[in-house]
Formats: C-alpha cells, structure tokens, sequence
C-alpha cells in the first residue's frame, strides 16, 4: 500500500521554513508498512491545489495533505478540498465548541469571524479534534481512497497523526509486519565495506533489504524487512545479523535504535559509571557539542577546554611552550600533553583532545591544511593518531570528530 504526502505553503517553497512535517508522517506510515510513493510541496493556490490531489488519487491510497488549514483569509485549502468532493462547508459544532475554549482558557482574546470560519468543515468528512488548535483535522474518502488532511503546525500535526491517523489507518486496513535495524560501523568506507559483505548481501531474502548511510568517517547499515509473517521477519533478520557481525570484526560499533554514536557512547559510559573530559583546538568544541546534545550528558561528560590559540594550550592547559616550539603545536606530542592535563584538570576517566590545521590557512604551524592530530588518555595511558582529512574545513573539522569518537569507542570496547 502507498501513500503520497502534499504539504501546502508558500513559506516552504520560498525556504521561509524546513519541512520537517513530511519527514514525521513518512516515518509513521513506515512503521505500519505503508510506503510512501511521493512527497510534494505546492502553492497555496486552488488549481495548483486540485491539480496535485487528482495526480496523487492515481498515484496512492492514501493522501495525506499538511498546511494551509489557517484562519487568514488567504488559506483557501478547505475550500478548495470541499470543491475537489463535490462538497459544502458546513459548521461543526463540537469544533467550534473546542476553538470557544481554546480562546477562553488561553488566547484571551475575542473569538474573530475568521476564528469561527474554522469551524467549517466539508459535510462528508469524519473530524479529527485538534485539542491543540484551532484547525481540526479532516478524513474523507473517495474512490476507495482515504485523504486526510492535517493542520501544518508540526505539534498539532504530530498529536493528529498519533492520536488517530494512524490508528483509523489500522482499523481500515491490514498492513505488514515492518522492521528496521541499524548497525553503526565505524572506520571503513562504503565501497570497502560493500566489497566486504557482498558475498552476504547477494543471498538476502527478498523481503529483507539493505540500505548503506555513509557518513564522515561511518557507515550506517539499515536492514528493513516486510513481511504480513510478523515470526518470519522477526526470525529471519536475528539469522541475517547473526550472519554479518562476524564479518564486520574491528569496524562494529553498535546497534543504532535511532541513536548517534555519541549517545552510544554516553551509554557506554553510563554503563561503566566511567567519566569524559575534552580539550578542543581544530574542532573548536564541536566534540563537546556533540556530547551534549545527548539528554542526561552531565552524568559522564565533565567538561571541556576550547584551546583555540597557541597560547591558551600553554596558559590553561600547561602544554609547555619548549614542547609546542620544538614539536610544532599541531603534534602528536602536543595531543597528548592536551589530553593528559585535561583528564587530570576534570578528573576524568577518559579525555580526548584534538590540534590540527582546518584550514584555510596553516595558522601557527608549518602542518599541512587538513592534518589532525587526536589523543585519548586515561589513567593509565595516552597515545594518539595522525590524519590527513582533506583540505574543506566543514569536512576536516567533521571527520576530526568522528574520529575522536571512533578512537574513544575503541578504547572503551578494551574495558
């Protein structure tokens, strides 16, 4: 069964906003074993309006239309849906009852007309109460085909799509078992990877497939299988990953239930009641940013030196000029002094630290634009890497990190 999703805006289109409302309903259809054939974005204009619901009817069974459901009198959304079903706007009573206590309780302010045109809905659609807004949701069908069409407000949306979008979609139909499973791989390229596994890939089922999700410095592998045999895709994906972790020895990081290496490694050391410190120069912090993204980061991760300039790696962190003026400051040698008075600054079972050229300049060291050096220390030790990422600075800046987390995990699987 597919589904084709039409979000309507000029804002969207002219880059006011980011749709991040398709990208929600795409993954709730998935997770029902629903695929969605199509998602486009239009003018809130009604023949462009009526155009894309006539293209999408023959395309899917399903249409789900987001935005334009707004009390100005420029959202002609409603009207334009009414005329595409040969259908009249007719008041409904328990939405306008719903927008009264909206205002009452926490606009404040007085009810406008168009505020109450809200109200309004196509005589054949079933109503989905917004208890969050003032625009409710809408379901008719057409054909054999089912329309729904939500408000734009990703909040309100989100609660509609949750709360009855995708249970009425249960009801209404018997969809297939669905399941996803992503590996986190670590240290090898998607090509070199491919080459690895391809004796494996080739003898997957048809009802499994596998997606590759590179990334700077990491491979993510995604396993989906469809199947109405909810056992059969259960049992058959454990066989598959029982069959490719032995083949991916000293790359495997973890599985990654929608989780980013750096919540991996927040679990980790959650787990092991272990501690992290960093001391940042080429990253200028981006490691500590990434770590505290992650809810519940102070648990693990103590803190942090941006040692941008040469000086403040000897002022703060005690890196000895003798050391930077004989080695350079992007060294192995100063890495390593970096990540041992970091760790003993907070205190910590583990730090990393990072010095390299990002570009696009060398700055204070003769290093070649895109050399890294990162270091990881703990209680009993300290080494470190050398890398050459490139010369695009974003590029260099990202890799470096990702490569302090590869580093990092490393040394934790020791433990």
């Amino acid at each position: 069964m597919q589904a084709e999703i039409i979000t309507i805006g000029d804002e969207i289109l002219i880059g006011q906003i980011i749709d991040t409302n398709s990208a929600f309903i795409s993954k709730a259809l998935n997770s029902i074993g629903v695929s969605v054939y199509q998602i486009e974005s239009i003018q809130d204009d009604k023949a462009h309006i009526l155009k894309a619901l006539k293209e999408a009817e023959s395309n899917a069974e399903i249409i789900i239309i987001t935005g334009g459901l707004g009390p100005t009198k420029d959202d002609i959304t409603k009207k334009t849906i009414a005329e595409y079903f040969n259908d009249t706007l007719v008041q409904s009573d328990a939405v306008l009852k719903n927008i009264q206590y909206l205002w009452e309780h926490h606009i404040k302010q007085p009810l406008a007309q168009v505020n109450i045109d809200q109200a309004l809905v196509p005589s054949k659609a079933q109503v989905l109460m917004n208890v969050n807004g003032s625009a409710p949701g809408m379901w008719l069908e057409q054909n054999g085909k089912i329309f729904i069409s939500l408000p734009g407000v990703p909040f309100e949306m989100k609660a509609l799509m949750e709360n009855f979008v995708i249970p009425k979609l249960r009801e209404a139909y018997r969809f297939p078992y669905i399941k996803h499973t992503t590996i986190l791989t670590y240290g090898l390229g998607e090509s070199s990877l491919a080459e690895r596994i391809e004796a494996w890939e080739d003898k997957l089922p048809d009802f499994i497939k596998l997606a590759y999700l590179p990334g700077l410095g990491r491979v993510r592998l995604r396993l989906s299988a469809k199947n109405i045999d909810k056992n059969l895709v259960e049992t058959e994906m454990q066989n598959q990953i029982d069959k490719l972790l032995p083949q991916l020895d000293g790359i495997f990081v973890g599985f990654e239930a929608d989780d980013s290496i750096e919540a991996i490694l927040g679990k980790q050391l959650t787990h092991l009641g272990k501690t992290l410190a960093t001391a940042e120069s080429c990253t200028g912090g981006k490691i500590a940013e990434s770590l505290t993204k992650i809810p519940g980061a102070s648990h693990y991760f103590k803190g942090s030196v941006v040692s941008y300039a040469t000086q403040s790696k000897i002022d703060v962190l005690k890196v000895p000029e003798a050391l930077i003026n004989k080695y350079s400051v992007v060294s192995s040698q100063v890495a390593e002094v970096m990540a041992k008075n970091v760790l003993e600054m907070f205190q910590t079972d583990y730090a990393i630290a990072t010095t390299g050229n990002a570009g696009p300049d060398k700055g204070d060291s003769n290093a070649e634009v895109g050399t890294v050096f990162i270091a990881i220390a703990t209680k009993d030790t300290v080494f470190s890497e050398e890398f050459n990422l490139g010369n695009h600075r974003t590029k260099v800046i990202r890799k470096a990190v990702n490569k302090a987390f590869e580093m990092l995990q490393k040394e934790i699987l020791k433990k």
